[in-house]
């Protein structure tokens, strides 16, 4: 009975999805007690979660059957049109009684095109990419940049709490992932700037671990601080790796042309042709 208890007021959560930002989300959810079901393409993500009592489901409409509310957190628009829009996706799957969210970081096209698909058949969709990077999402304290029926994301908001430290509200489905995108790429120039910044203090014969501890100084900043930390110490660990950020900076530049964003893609390109696209996105400072 006391087990039925903590569980009767909280809606079952599906996630699609385990990748390194879904993963800090399942784990918060299992620890403010909801019961979740979680699928992902390589079965074996999902042991750890099972073993801490998540059910593992055999197939996506098998996440969608036994959930309230759903988590789609693929790579891209292609992962994403598969797992939503194929014949047994989420969509066909769904009920209007359920809530569906993608938190994956995908084009405004994408993100449309399946806004579209939910209202055409009577359900309740959120854009709701995620911002904070693995260090957020392990602490449950991301911030959510929604798109959505905003009296719809009120009556989810108490829910959200278990993963996220702020909802950002940015009006009808689609605005979510569009700031998202604007965001990635105000802070993809940051770190080229930084980077950039490095790369001459080294031709000018400056020590470019003094010109980054000034820069973190002023004009300092998160990301300035975030870039001057890697300088001085290159990450061991990804929280966002070079090819996720040229993914994000291609569909940046989709929704709007920006001479610098291509640049900057420019730059990510060629550490991946470098075979450094499983690496942090702070090689472009640590490279510099």
């Amino acid at each position: 009975m006391k087990n039925l208890e903590k569980h009767m007021n909280k809606p079952k959560i599906g996630i699609v999805g385990l990748g390194i930002m879904s993963r800090g989300m399942a784990d918060n959810f299992l620890k403010n007690d909801y019961e979740i079901v979680i699928w992902n393409r390589t079965d074996s993500v999902c042991d750890p979660f099972v073993s801490r009592g998540a059910t593992k489901a055999t197939s996506i409409a098998d996440v969608v059957a036994s959930s309230d509310v759903i988590f789609e957190v693929t790579a891209n628009d292609e992962s994403a049109r598969e797992v939503w829009l194929s014949e047994n996706g989420i969509v066909a799957s769904a009920k209007p009684s359920q809530t569906l969210i993608t938190s994956a970081t995908l084009s405004a096209d994408m993100a449309d095109e399946l806004a579209k698909a939910c209202a055409d058949n009577g359900l309740t969709f959120f854009d709701m990419p995620l911002t904070g990077g693995r260090v957020a999402a392990e602490a449950g304290s991301l911030t959510m940049l929604a798109g959505g029926n905003e009296a719809k994301l009120d009556d989810i908001r108490p829910y959200l709490e278990a993963i996220a430290g702020d909802v950002k509200y940015f009006g009808k489905a689609g605005n979510g992932m569009r700031y998202k995108l604007i965001l990635n790429g105000l802070q993809a120039l940051h770190v080229a700037g930084f980077a950039s910044a490095i790369r001459t203090a080294k031709d000018v014969g400056l020590d470019p671990k003094q010109v980054g501890a000034a820069l973190a100084e002023r004009p300092g900043g998160v990301l300035t601080n975030w870039a001057n930390e890697s300088l001085n110490n290159p990450p061991t660990s990804v929280t966002f790796s070079v090819e996720w950020i040229t993914k994000d900076l291609r569909y940046r530049d989709d929704l709007a042309r920006d001479e610098l964003i291509e640049e900057i893609i420019r730059q990510y390109e060629t550490l991946i042709q470098n075979g450094k696209a499983s690496d942090d996105w702070m090689t472009l400072v640590t490279d510099a």
